[in-house]
């Protein structure tokens, strides 16, 4: 066979590599975020902020939990920029390695009894790097997976890498419930035992290191896009791709980071807040609903089977009648659910019908967040052309991540204390976002019909 011919039959990426491999990274990263989000809740504040009360330790472990998200505008520029100048599947490489790193590393960290505040510092310090790779995977794993999609299907598969959120969460929940299941609790507590403070604990950030060296063996067998080849071969590439979106996509930056606003608020609600309130005790001095541990994340993994399958159904919709005529039907029910917080998640007399609210909560919760994250996967990218896709999906994405995630577990909390532990202004909070979300899709234009091989700056 000539070179000619073998390259003429270059292998090109199947369907299935391209849903493994945009599904299997952000899995990954969302894991990895969802361990330390449970930890940040569970044990961070007793191991690395013990000189602290309750609420304001829990309120310092949210604060390196989200300084994270102030970190992954800048790793969007960065693994933007060279997404953007050499291709996806080394920066998609890149980011998957830093972020396993960053978490295994978190996993082998000394506590605040070991080394005093020099270890809350080091938690920092490896919670940026943890969220300056995740800046640079998502907007790679979108890409992957639309750039590679069939005519009239990119929505569809843009729901594949966002289905790395509900497994992701499942799968670092699931291991933190095992560990509590599989220690001792001597004094009869469901919640944390001393073995699990002292090393259980660890178990899920070491596990990560499996979890990442399964993603790099998929992702090294990825193939470029015709899409990014196409303006490679045609000079399109630019040496300063930042610069370019800056100057003339401003507006989509802007309509981006706004349409994903509402969803990282609602997301980091479900999630983080909820399993501070739910599980902390009526007693307390800002009460909460008294759930233990295991019941509470028990009834989020119910929640977060909804989640996904609303998140696979989005896709096709977005495809037929458009993204955002679903983002704004999807965003007014979001700004409903925001005003109805206190309708589901006050207790009353009976625990199993406060049970039964809550659980309805997080199902209509986590229906409305598969229903908002699953299109984003197409429409962020959509707003720009392939030259300089990966950087302005990527600043879009994550720059809403400061003004939605960063700040949404400590507003939440803040608010809840604020309310004597009622939660209404916490949903008040939501449906702000929300309303701010629905004005930017408003403003903005339906993307279902953008050609991405010609869509050229």
């Amino acid at each position: 066979m000539t070179s000619t011919a073998a390259t003429a039959a270059a292998p090109v990426n199947s369907r299935a590599r391209v849903i493994t491999a945009s599904l299997i990274g952000t899995t990954i990263e969302f894991y990895d975020f969802y361990a330390y989000a449970t930890a940040a809740v569970l044990v961070f504040p007793t191991l690395f902020f013990p000189q602290a009360d309750a609420t304001t330790g829990l309120l310092a472990s949210f604060a390196v939990f989200g300084a994270a998200m102030v970190a992954r505008p800048i790793g969007a520029v960065v693994f933007g920029h060279f997404g953007d100048r050499f291709g996806r599947k080394a920066t998609l490489v890149a980011s998957l390695l830093t972020m396993g790193v960053a978490t295994f590393l978190i996993g082998c960290l000394p506590t605040y009894a070991s080394i005093g505040w020099v270890a809350a510092l080091f938690l920092l310090i490896l919670r940026l790097a943890q969220g300056f790779a995740l800046g640079g995977e998502w907007s790679g794993a979108a890409l992957v997976a639309t750039e590679n999609a069939p005519k009239g299907k990119r929505a569809w598969y843009g729901t594949f890498p966002q289905l790395g959120a509900p497994i992701g969460f499942i799968i670092a929940n699931g291991v933190f419930l095992f560990i509590n299941f599989a220690l001792p609790h001597p004094d009869g507590t469901a919640q944390r035992s001393e073995e699990f403070l002292a090393w259980g604990w660890r178990v899920p950030f070491l596990f990560s290191a499996v979890m990442v060296i399964i993603g790099l063996w998929v992702r090294l067998k990825l193939v470029e896009s015709k899409t990014f080849e196409k303006a490679e071969k045609s000079g399109a590439i630019k040496k300063f791709p930042l610069g370019q979106v800056f100057r003339r996509y401003w507006k989509q930056l802007i309509l981006g980071t706004f349409i994903m606003l509402a969803t990282y608020v609602l997301f980091y609600l479900m999630t983080t807040f909820t399993l501070s309130y739910g599980t902390a005790p009526a007693d307390a001095k800002v009460p909460g609903l008294g759930f233990g541990y295991t019941d509470f994340v028990l009834m989020q993994i119910i929640g977060v089977i909804f989640f996904g399958i609303f998140t696979l159904l989005s896709g096709p919709v977005a495809d037929a009648i458009g993204r955002r005529r679903l983002l704004i039907w999807v965003t007014v029910g979001i700004i409903v659910f925001g005003l109805l917080f206190s309708v589901f998640l006050l207790p009353h007399a009976d625990p199993k019908f406060t049970g039964a609210l809550v659980q309805a909560f997080l199902i209509f919760g986590f229906m409305l967040m598969g229903s908002t994250f699953g299109p984003m996967g197409a429409v962020l990218p959509e707003l720009f052309p392939t030259n300089v896709r990966y950087t302005g999906s990527a600043i879009s994405y994550n720059v809403s991540s400061i003004l939605g995630a960063a700040v949404a577990p400590f507003i939440a909390v803040a608010l809840w204390s604020a309310a004597g532990g009622n939660p209404w202004l916490v949903g008040i909070y939501l449906s702000v976002m929300g309303v701010l979300t629905l004005i930017a899709l408003l403003l903005s234009k339906e993307t279902k019909d953008v050609e991405y091989e010609d869509n050229l700056a």
